[in-house]
């Protein structure tokens, strides 16, 4: 099972249970309570995964790991470019 089809099994379950207290679709008689609560919940959903996703992205940024041997071989490659424009005629 991909990750698409989980995730949108899942949403499906959450709106499918969505709709059937908001709309009392299988005549459970529930208390107008239940209703007003039910009601906004998609965007209480959606709101609070925005949050997680921001917290998530937030933290792998703070936690990124450094490239030290990435870095000194871009550091190489700049200078060798460098010096053959100036080769080449180009003043830098």
């Amino acid at each position: 099972m991909t990750k698409l089809v989980e995730w949108l099994l899942g949403v499906t379950l959450v709106v499918a249970a969505w709709a059937l207290v908001t709309w009392d679709l299988l005549d459970l008689r529930l208390s107008q309570t239940y209703r007003d609560v039910a009601w906004p919940m998609p965007l209480y959903l959606l709101v609070t995964f925005g949050c997680y996703s921001l917290a998530t992205v937030g933290y792998r940024v703070a936690t990124f790991n450094d490239c030290d041997e990435a870095s000194l071989e871009l550091q190489k490659q700049i200078k060798e470019a460098k010096e053959d424009l100036r080769k080449k005629g180009l003043k830098i």
